[in-house]
């Protein structure tokens, strides 16, 4: 579905005219100036806050010259994920360590003592690590893009920048939440609204990665084995 497609569908459920365009005259039109600020917000609300949608899941790569400690990060980049570790190809078995307080990161620094398989913080919108990686030397971590818009004219977007645009995200789960927010900015009773936008945004959430088998008349791999094949116990 276009955000032309979902903005009808929910005008047509609040009870506002239909329009032909989101985009065209929006200077002079309040209705869809609402419209295009509500599903920007609902679809950056659903792709940012809930969990890390596998379809915005991205990684990058932080590559030593020996000399660096201080690294961007990547122009889409939203937030680390929330099981994010840095993986370092000098230690696989063990990630950086995470130095979360910058008093500590500079006590530690001033020492010139560190983790054995390294440490990383962020300062000032990048990533440092120490000691500098050794020219060849890569790491790894995962993060969250920040563009969840598919835009019309190519490439992706946070935010809509035409009617023909999409969200990269489940759209009936935008429409309903746009629904539920338009109705309780207006002041409309939006309680059972906001009960259907947090079933269908739990069923999609859900069906978002597979689940773990823990029990099962099968073994996952060749190397595993049946411990228990019957019903589990009720």
């Amino acid at each position: 579905m276009t955000l032309l497609s979902v903005v009808k569908d929910v005008c047509a459920t609040v009870g506002v005219l239909l329009p032909q365009s989101v985009f065209s005259n929006i200077t002079g039109n309040r209705t869809m100036q609402e419209m295009l600020s509500n599903a920007n917000e609902m679809a950056q609300r659903i792709a940012y806050d809930y969990r890390d949608w596998t379809k915005l899941r991205a990684m990058a790569t932080l590559t030593g010259d020996g000399v660096a400690t201080s690294f961007p990060l990547p122009a889409n980049y939203k937030r680390m994920l929330l099981t994010s570790d840095l993986w370092g190809s000098m230690s696989t078995q063990t990630p950086l360590r995470f130095i979360a307080d910058t008093n500590e990161w500079m006590q530690r620094r001033a020492g010139d003592y560190s983790n054995s398989s390294g440490e990383w913080t962020m300062l000032g919108g990048r990533i440092h690590v120490w000691p500098a990686l050794a020219l060849g030397d890569t790491v790894y971590f995962g993060y969250l893009d920040k563009n969840c818009i598919e835009l019309a004219s190519g490439g992706r977007g946070d935010q809509f920048m035409s009617d023909n645009d999409s969200f990269t995200l489940d759209e009936r789960t935008l429409k309903l939440g746009m629904i539920m927010e338009w109705k309780s900015k207006k002041g409309s009773p939006y309680a059972e609204d906001m009960s259907t936008y947090g079933d269908a945004l739990g069923m999609v959430m859900g069906h978002d990665s597979p689940a773990p088998i823990i029990l099962g008349s099968r073994p996952i791999s060749t190397n595993a084995r049946i411990a228990y094949p019957w019903p589990v116990p009720s």
